[in-house]
């Protein structure tokens, strides 16, 4: 038996392939649910009835996605052009730290309509300048961005927490560490009247379709993938490899950033350490999920989010872990890297 690469993948194939993993995943999670002593069907029913089974229920399970989708826009596009961006969460949270700052103090007397877009800019730029270090050191002495990245995002989250410590802190918050709240003007507009979910998802799926045209469709999509790719062969044919890095991480960490501003303008209002329950790092987990792509990662993006919200009231009807939502996306994402490989290669005898 041995291994060898396709030369042509069948389009049924790259379309099949995400389906069986997932199918899989939940297939190998029944098998825990059932040792958990709960029927697996309707484990599975109920986290569907969890996660769109009431108008509260559904409108929390896409204002989950909303982070998600850009955090996975966030990775998918940096992991395109092997740029390892692994510091989305630091990232997020100095675009959230950067929009309490000029929400709440320095911008807040201004109006609305100007404030809104220019509090998501900000958020993007504070995003940018994070994954520039790491960058900047893989450039300039070829130190992998993997451990910079990752080290970043704890800088950050100490960097942050001592903000809301300090200067930012919320003086009406009873010793609680928070920052000062963004003007009331400052919050993004609701989708749907009497609910979290905020024209932040809208954005985010504009953002994704932006990005799919990007790299589908212009020279520096090409770019990108080229230097993902093969990049001595980029060099030869004559991409500019550092200018196009640069760009690259500018788009990965500005999505990462507005993630984290879109989330204090839509949602809290203020900046805690525990803003981010991991959204990060579960972009990781949906850019892999989405196969890199942009459309996908919305998908991808939502299976995420129908499994968080709808496990927890699956662990409330049938008495089971909600860590049953963290094990099928974990399992999603491996049976998704087993379906990847076999859509590269076929085993012949």
């Amino acid at each position: 038996m041995r291994l060898e690469r396709r030369e042509h993948r069948p389009l049924l194939l790259l379309i099949g392939a995400p389906i069986a993993a997932i199918v899989a995943a939940l297939a190998l999670s029944g098998i825990l649910i059932a040792i958990a002593g709960a029927p697996v069907f309707d484990a599975y029913r109920r986290i569907l009835i969890g996660a769109f089974g009431s108008r509260l229920s559904a409108t929390e399970t896409l204002t989950r996605a909303t982070p998600l989708i850009l955090t996975g826009l966030a990775a998918a596009v940096a992991f395109r052009a092997r740029l390892w961006n692994i510091g989305a969460e630091g990232q997020f949270y100095l675009g959230a730290i950067a929009v309490a700052a000029f929400g709440s103090k320095l911008l807040a007397d201004l109006p609305g309509p100007i404030l809104i877009p220019l509090l998501l800019v900000i958020g993007a730029i504070a995003g940018m300048a994070l994954i520039l270090v790491p960058l900047w050191l893989r450039l300039r002495f070829s130190v992998d961005e993997v451990v910079t990245s990752l080290l970043m995002n704890f800088i950050a989250v100490l960097f942050v927490s001592m903000l809301i410590d300090g200067v930012l802190k919320d003086p009406l918050a009873f010793g609680w560490p928070q920052s000062q709240p963004v003007a009331d003007h400052a919050t993004l507009p609701k989708l749907i009247a009497r609910s979290r979910l905020h024209i932040g998802l809208a954005i985010a799926i504009v953002l994704a379709v932006v990005v799919y045209l990007v790299q589908s469709r212009t020279v520096f999509g090409l770019q990108s993938r080229a230097a993902g790719l093969n990049p001595q062969g980029a060099l030869f044919m004559g991409v500019p490899l550092g200018r196009t890095l640069v760009k690259v991480a500018c788009l990965s960490g500005g999505l990462a950033g507005l993630a984290g501003a879109i989330e204090v303008m839509g949602i809290k209002g203020y900046v805690t350490t525990d803003l981010s329950p991991g959204y990060g790092y579960a972009g990781i987990v949906v850019a892999m999920l989405a196969n890199l792509n942009p459309i996908g990662v919305v998908l991808a993006a939502l299976f995420t989010a129908i499994m968080f919200v709808g496990a927890d009231g699956m662990s409330r009807s049938l008495g089971i872990p909600t860590y049953i939502a963290d094990v099928t996306v974990a399992l999603a994402l491996l049976t998704m890297l087993v379906a990847l490989f076999f859509t590269q290669f076929r085993i012949r005898r």
